[in-house]
C-alpha cells in the first residue's frame, strides 16, 4: 500500500476539526468514505492515530506527532508544485482541468480540438476526477478550471458569485442494458416487471438524479450491483447482469455497435447540463482568454 497525498490533508483536516462529520465535509466526501482513508493511512504506517472513543475525537500519541510531519510533507510538496509550476509558466501557460470521469473521454478532447481549431492555443493538463476532488482542487487553487455536470439540487454547491460557470453543452443519462441474440434489450423499463438495478452508492454525484427519478417513476427493481463509478455500471451492463443509467457519453461506442441498448422510453432518461466552472479570483491569461471566448460564443449562440 503507498501512501496517498490525499491522506495526509485527511488527517490534517480531522486534526483541526476533530470531527470525521466535518472534516469529510471540509474534504468533500461522504463520512463512510473519509474515515476508510483514515483507517488507510493507519494501515499504511502501521499506527493508531486516532482515539475514536472520544467525542471530540483525539489523536493519539502517535497521532499528535506525525501530524507535524504530515504538515511538513504537505508544505513541502506544495511548495515544489508551485515552483514547478513557476518553471513550467516560463515555458509556456498550462492550464490544469479537473473533469468528471466520463467527460474527460467522452467530451474534453474533442472540445479541445475545437478549441484549438479556433485559433486558441491552449496548454492543457486533464486530472479525471471526482466532483469532491474537483471542487476542493478549484478551492484550494491547485486546479484552474472544472469540466463537470450540473446538478442544481447537489450538496457540493459553488457560490456563483465566487465560482462562476459557463454552459458547455447538454447531454443526458440512458438507462441501458445488454442486448439478446436478436439485438434487442434484455430487459424493459416500460414492462412493468422487476428488473436488475446496477446502481450508483450513496451519495455518488450522478446518482442523485438517477434515484430521484426512480422514485418518481417508481421502478420495479432489485439492486444487484453498486458503484460510484459510470463507467464499472457500463461494463457490467455489457455482461448483461442488469440496467443502468449512464451519461450518453459514455456509452456513444457501445450504442453503435449494437452492445447496448437504451432499454426505456425518452421518459426514463435524465437531463444533463455540462459547464465550466473557474473561480473569480483566477488570474492566469489562458483561463480570462478562454472564457472570453467561451462567452462570445455563447452571446453569439444566443442572439
Amino acid at each position: 500500500m503507498n501512501l496517498e497525498t490525499k491522506w495526509l490533508e485527511d488527517f490534517i483536516a480531522l486534526a483541526a476539526t476533530r470531527s470525521f462529520s466535518q472534516a469529510a465535509e471540509k474534504r468533500f466526501v461522504t463520512q463512510p468514505a473519509f474515515s476508510r482513508r483514515i483507517r488507510s493511512l493507519e494501515a499504511m504506517l502501521g499506527l493508531t492515530l486516532v482515539n475514536r472513543a472520544r467525542t471530540p475525537v483525539e489523536l493519539t500519541e502517535a497521532g499528535q506527532l506525525f501530524l507535524i510531519t504530515a504538515r511538513s510533507l504537505t508544505e513541502q510538496l506544495g511548495e515544489v508544485v508551485r515552483h514547478l509550476h513557476n518553471i513550467e509558466g516560463q515555458q509556456g501557460e498550462v492550464l490544469q482541468i479537473a473533469a468528471a470521469h466520463s467527460l474527460s473521454l467522452g467530451f474534453f478532447p474533442a472540445w479541445i480540438a475545437q478549441l484549438r481549431a479556433q485559433g486558441l492555443p491552449l496548454n492543457t493538463r486533464l486530472v479525471a476526477s471526482n466532483v469532491g476532488e474537483a471542487v476542493h482542487a478549484l478551492r484550494e487553487g491547485s486546479c484552474d478550471l472544472i469540466l463537470a455536470y450540473y446538478d442544481p439540487d447537489a450538496a457540493l454547491q459553488l457560490p456563483p458569485e465566487i465560482f462562476p460557470s459557463l454552459h458547455l453543452g447538454s447531454t443526458a443519462m440512458l438507462p441501458v442494458c445488454a442486448v439478446d441474440s436478436a439485438g434487442q434489450p434484455l430487459f424493459d423499463l416500460d414492462a412493468g416487471l422487476n428488473v436488475p438495478l446496477l446502481a450508483y452508492s450513496a451519495g455518488a454525484f450522478l446518482g442523485r438524479s438517477v434515484n430521484l427519478l426512480l422514485r418518481q417513476r417508481a421502478l420495479r427493481a432489485t439492486t444487484v450491483y453498486e458503484t460510484a463509478m459510470a463507467d464499472s455500471l457500463k461494463s457490467m451492463a455489457l455482461q448483461g447482469l442488469g440496467v443502468a443509467w449512464v451519461p450518453r457519453l459514455s456509452v456513444t461506442a457501445e450504442l453503435a455497435r449494437g452492445e447496448l441498448a437504451i432499454c426505456g422510453g425518452e421518459h426514463w432518461q435524465v437531463p444533463l447540463e455540462i459547464r465550466l466552472y473557474r473561480s473569480a479570483l483566477q488570474r492566469k491569461a489562458g483561463v480570462r482568454q478562454l472564457w472570453r471566448t467561451l462567452e462570445h460564443a455563447e452571446d453569439s449562440s444566443g442572439s
